[in-house]
Protein backbone atom coordinates (compact mmCIF):
# COMPACT_ATOMS: atom_id res chain seq x y z
CA UNK A 1 0.00 0.00 0.00
CA UNK A 2 0.95 3.60 -0.55
CA UNK A 3 -1.28 6.19 1.13
CA UNK A 4 0.22 9.55 1.56
CA UNK A 5 -1.15 12.50 3.75
CA UNK A 6 0.01 14.61 1.22
CA UNK A 7 0.22 15.69 -2.72
CA UNK A 8 2.52 18.63 -4.07
CA UNK A 9 0.83 21.18 -4.96
CA UNK A 10 1.47 25.05 -4.93
CA UNK A 11 -0.52 26.36 -2.73
CA UNK A 12 1.87 29.18 -0.88
CA UNK A 13 0.72 27.43 2.10
CA UNK A 14 2.67 25.10 5.03
CA UNK A 15 1.26 21.98 6.32
CA UNK A 16 2.50 19.89 9.74
CA UNK A 17 2.14 15.45 9.62
CA UNK A 18 2.69 14.20 12.97
CA UNK A 19 4.14 10.89 11.58
CA UNK A 20 3.85 9.36 15.20
CA UNK A 21 0.13 8.16 15.24
CA UNK A 22 0.39 7.53 11.15
CA UNK A 23 0.03 3.53 10.74
CA UNK A 24 2.35 1.41 9.70
CA UNK A 25 1.79 -0.03 5.83
CA UNK A 26 3.56 -3.60 5.22
CA UNK A 27 5.20 -3.20 1.27
CA UNK A 28 5.47 -6.25 -0.93
CA UNK A 29 8.68 -7.59 0.54
CA UNK A 30 7.80 -9.40 4.27
CA UNK A 31 9.20 -6.97 6.87
CA UNK A 32 9.64 -3.78 5.25
CA UNK A 33 6.74 -0.83 6.24
CA UNK A 34 6.47 2.46 5.34
CA UNK A 35 4.88 5.60 6.44
CA UNK A 36 4.55 7.83 3.65
CA UNK A 37 4.07 11.75 4.05
CA UNK A 38 4.13 11.96 0.35
CA UNK A 39 4.86 9.49 -2.49
CA UNK A 40 5.19 10.88 -6.55
CA UNK A 41 5.89 7.17 -9.06
CA UNK A 42 5.88 9.31 -11.79
CA UNK A 43 8.82 11.41 -10.57
CA UNK A 44 10.42 8.74 -8.57
CA UNK A 45 9.87 10.84 -4.84
CA UNK A 46 9.51 9.76 -1.48
CA UNK A 47 9.25 11.46 1.96
CA UNK A 48 8.84 9.56 4.85
CA UNK A 49 9.50 6.93 7.38
CA UNK A 50 10.93 3.30 6.39
CA UNK A 51 11.16 0.26 8.58
CA UNK A 52 13.17 -2.27 8.02
CA UNK A 53 12.59 -5.98 10.70
CA UNK A 54 16.32 -7.93 11.33
CA UNK A 55 17.69 -10.05 8.47
CA UNK A 56 15.60 -7.81 5.34
CA UNK A 57 17.46 -6.51 2.83
CA UNK A 58 16.19 -3.95 -0.09
CA UNK A 59 16.62 -5.83 -2.61
CA UNK A 60 19.36 -5.32 -5.44
CA UNK A 61 18.67 -1.88 -6.75
CA UNK A 62 20.16 1.28 -9.13
CA UNK A 63 19.46 4.65 -7.85
CA UNK A 64 18.74 7.16 -10.81
CA UNK A 65 18.54 10.34 -8.62
CA UNK A 66 19.67 11.27 -5.45
CA UNK A 67 17.99 9.59 -2.30
CA UNK A 68 18.72 10.26 1.83
CA UNK A 69 18.83 7.94 4.97
CA UNK A 70 18.74 9.41 8.41
CA UNK A 71 19.03 6.17 10.66
CA UNK A 72 16.71 6.50 14.00
CA UNK A 73 17.63 3.18 15.00
CA UNK A 74 19.63 0.14 13.83
CA UNK A 75 21.71 0.08 11.14
CA UNK A 76 21.73 -0.62 7.30
CA UNK A 77 24.83 -2.31 5.52
CA UNK A 78 25.60 -3.15 1.78
CA UNK A 79 28.86 -3.96 0.39
CA UNK A 80 30.39 -0.31 1.14
CA UNK A 81 29.86 -1.23 4.77
CA UNK A 82 26.82 0.15 7.25
CA UNK A 83 25.36 3.20 7.69
CA UNK A 84 24.58 3.94 11.66
CA UNK A 85 22.53 5.50 13.90
CA UNK A 86 22.07 9.23 14.12
CA UNK A 87 24.33 9.02 9.73
CA UNK A 88 22.67 10.24 6.99
CA UNK A 89 23.51 8.02 3.59
CA UNK A 90 23.48 9.48 0.42
CA UNK A 91 23.25 7.40 -2.49
CA UNK A 92 23.48 9.29 -5.86
CA UNK A 93 22.28 8.98 -9.74
CA UNK A 94 23.91 5.28 -10.49
CA UNK A 95 24.45 3.98 -6.71
CA UNK A 96 23.57 -0.13 -7.28
CA UNK A 97 23.71 -1.64 -3.59
CA UNK A 98 21.15 -3.84 -1.19
CA UNK A 99 20.84 -2.77 1.43
CA UNK A 100 20.41 -4.91 4.77
CA UNK A 101 19.25 -4.62 8.26
CA UNK A 102 20.58 -7.19 10.55
CA UNK A 103 19.02 -5.04 13.75
CA UNK A 104 15.49 -3.45 13.66
CA UNK A 105 16.05 -0.17 11.88
CA UNK A 106 13.86 2.56 11.15
CA UNK A 107 14.85 5.53 8.91
CA UNK A 108 13.92 8.92 7.92
CA UNK A 109 14.23 8.95 3.64
CA UNK A 110 13.52 11.22 1.13
CA UNK A 111 13.98 10.19 -2.63
CA UNK A 112 14.44 12.74 -5.31
CA UNK A 113 14.40 10.24 -8.91
CA UNK A 114 13.46 6.80 -9.43
CA UNK A 115 14.59 3.48 -8.61
CA UNK A 116 15.40 0.46 -10.78
CA UNK A 117 15.14 -3.26 -9.89
CA UNK A 118 16.48 -6.66 -11.71
CA UNK A 119 13.63 -7.72 -13.01
CA UNK A 120 14.05 -11.00 -10.67
CA UNK A 121 13.37 -9.02 -7.90
CA UNK A 122 9.51 -7.65 -9.50
CA UNK A 123 7.44 -9.71 -7.49
CA UNK A 124 9.15 -9.12 -4.22
CA UNK A 125 10.79 -5.44 -3.99
CA UNK A 126 9.80 -2.29 -5.10
CA UNK A 127 9.59 -0.08 -1.90
CA UNK A 128 11.10 2.84 -3.57
CA UNK A 129 8.97 5.18 -5.14
CA UNK A 130 8.84 4.59 -8.95
CA UNK A 131 10.32 1.14 -9.25
CA UNK A 132 11.38 0.03 -12.53
CA UNK A 133 12.32 -3.18 -13.45
CA UNK A 134 14.98 -4.18 -16.16
CA UNK A 135 18.44 -5.50 -16.22
CA UNK A 136 21.34 -3.04 -15.54
CA UNK A 137 24.95 -3.09 -14.23
CA UNK A 138 26.76 -0.75 -12.11
CA UNK A 139 28.17 2.16 -13.65
CA UNK A 140 30.60 3.22 -11.31
CA UNK A 141 32.27 0.34 -9.66
CA UNK A 142 35.27 2.11 -8.22
CA UNK A 143 32.90 4.88 -6.64
CA UNK A 144 31.08 3.95 -3.51
CA UNK A 145 27.38 3.70 -3.55
CA UNK A 146 26.71 6.41 -0.83
CA UNK A 147 28.72 8.76 1.42
CA UNK A 148 27.88 8.49 5.08
CA UNK A 149 27.45 11.51 7.04
CA UNK A 150 27.52 11.76 11.28
CA UNK A 151 25.21 14.52 10.99
CA UNK A 152 26.13 15.77 14.82
CA UNK A 153 29.88 16.02 13.66
CA UNK A 154 29.48 18.18 11.67
CA UNK A 155 30.54 21.89 12.57
CA UNK A 156 27.50 24.37 12.72
CA UNK A 157 27.18 27.48 11.04
CA UNK A 158 25.21 30.66 12.28
CA UNK A 159 22.88 31.42 10.06
CA UNK A 160 22.48 35.52 10.97
CA UNK A 161 19.48 34.62 12.84
CA UNK A 162 20.23 34.71 16.80
CA UNK A 163 19.67 31.21 18.19
CA UNK A 164 19.81 29.45 15.06
CA UNK A 165 22.63 27.64 13.62
CA UNK A 166 22.65 24.82 10.92
CA UNK A 167 24.93 22.01 10.25
CA UNK A 168 25.28 21.60 6.15
CA UNK A 169 25.22 17.77 5.53
CA UNK A 170 24.86 17.55 1.56
CA UNK A 171 24.85 20.58 -1.02
CA UNK A 172 24.36 18.43 -4.16
CA UNK A 173 27.54 18.97 -5.71
CA UNK A 174 27.48 16.66 -9.15
CA UNK A 175 24.20 16.11 -9.04
CA UNK A 176 23.53 18.79 -11.40
CA UNK A 177 20.55 20.21 -8.63
CA UNK A 178 20.78 23.37 -6.77
CA UNK A 179 19.07 22.07 -3.75
CA UNK A 180 20.62 21.48 -0.02
CA UNK A 181 20.19 19.52 3.05
CA UNK A 182 21.17 20.26 6.08
CA UNK A 183 20.08 20.31 10.10
CA UNK A 184 18.73 23.38 11.89
CA UNK A 185 19.57 23.85 15.39
CA UNK A 186 17.18 26.35 17.71
CA UNK A 187 18.11 27.44 21.13
CA UNK A 188 15.29 27.84 23.46
CA UNK A 189 13.06 31.13 22.95
CA UNK A 190 14.48 31.50 19.18
CA UNK A 191 12.35 33.60 16.69
CA UNK A 192 13.18 33.78 13.46
CA UNK A 193 12.33 36.86 10.77
CA UNK A 194 9.19 35.88 8.42
CA UNK A 195 10.78 34.35 5.40
CA UNK A 196 9.32 33.75 2.09
CA UNK A 197 10.12 30.09 0.15
CA UNK A 198 11.39 30.41 -3.62
CA UNK A 199 10.90 26.74 -3.83
CA UNK A 200 9.88 23.62 -1.67
CA UNK A 201 11.13 23.37 1.43
CA UNK A 202 10.63 20.33 3.77
CA UNK A 203 11.00 19.62 7.44
CA UNK A 204 11.63 16.90 9.86
CA UNK A 205 11.71 17.48 13.75
CA UNK A 206 13.94 15.52 15.01
CA UNK A 207 13.79 16.68 18.43
CA UNK A 208 12.14 19.92 20.78
CA UNK A 209 9.23 21.61 19.49
CA UNK A 210 8.85 24.35 16.44
CA UNK A 211 6.43 26.73 16.10
CA UNK A 212 5.57 27.32 12.22
CA UNK A 213 2.95 29.35 11.22
CA UNK A 214 1.28 29.28 14.60
CA UNK A 215 1.41 25.37 14.08
CA UNK A 216 3.08 23.35 17.16
CA UNK A 217 5.89 20.70 14.71
CA UNK A 218 7.14 18.46 17.78
CA UNK A 219 9.39 15.26 17.47
CA UNK A 220 8.94 13.06 14.79
CA UNK A 221 6.56 15.79 12.46
CA UNK A 222 7.51 16.77 9.00
CA UNK A 223 6.48 19.65 8.16
CA UNK A 224 5.78 20.63 3.76
CA UNK A 225 6.35 24.07 2.95
CA UNK A 226 5.06 25.14 -0.31
CA UNK A 227 6.80 27.50 -2.92
CA UNK A 228 5.55 31.29 -1.99
CA UNK A 229 4.90 30.63 1.33
CA UNK A 230 5.46 32.84 4.03
CA UNK A 231 6.65 31.19 7.13
CA UNK A 232 7.34 32.18 10.44
CA UNK A 233 9.52 30.30 12.83
CA UNK A 234 10.02 30.24 16.76
CA UNK A 235 11.16 27.83 19.06
CA UNK A 236 10.17 28.45 22.55
CA UNK A 237 11.74 25.62 24.52
CA UNK A 238 14.74 24.27 21.25
CA UNK A 239 14.72 22.46 18.19
CA UNK A 240 16.55 20.28 15.99
CA UNK A 241 15.51 19.42 12.88
CA UNK A 242 15.96 18.27 9.28
CA UNK A 243 15.34 20.38 6.61
CA UNK A 244 15.75 19.82 2.43
CA UNK A 245 15.32 22.59 0.41
CA UNK A 246 14.96 23.27 -3.54
CA UNK A 247 15.35 26.78 -3.38
CA UNK A 248 17.13 29.72 -1.37
CA UNK A 249 14.67 31.71 1.22
CA UNK A 250 13.25 35.49 0.00
CA UNK A 251 14.40 38.00 2.87
CA UNK A 252 11.22 41.39 2.61
CA UNK A 253 12.65 44.34 1.24
CA UNK A 254 14.15 46.87 3.97
CA UNK A 255 15.43 43.99 6.05
CA UNK A 256 18.72 44.89 7.91
CA UNK A 257 21.56 43.54 5.58
CA UNK A 258 23.19 41.06 5.57
CA UNK A 259 20.01 39.17 5.43
CA UNK A 260 20.30 35.68 7.01
CA UNK A 261 21.43 32.74 5.42
CA UNK A 262 18.72 29.94 6.81
CA UNK A 263 19.35 27.51 4.20
CA UNK A 264 23.10 27.45 2.81
CA UNK A 265 22.85 28.02 -0.72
Amino acid sequence: MRSAVYQRQIGERVHVFDATPMPWEEQVRPGLRMKTIRIDDERGEFLGLIGFDRFVRSGVHQHQGVASSFILEGSLTDYHGPVHQHEMGINFRGSTHDAMAYVPTVLVSKLEGPVTYPKSEQLISGIHAGSTYREFRNPAPEVPPEINVVVDAVVPVQTGVAGLCRRPIYDYAGSGLMRRLLQWHLRPETTVPAWQASDWVELWVRGGELIVNGEKAYANCFVVIEPGATVRMSSPFGAIALAWAEGAERWPDGLAAPAPNLLGF
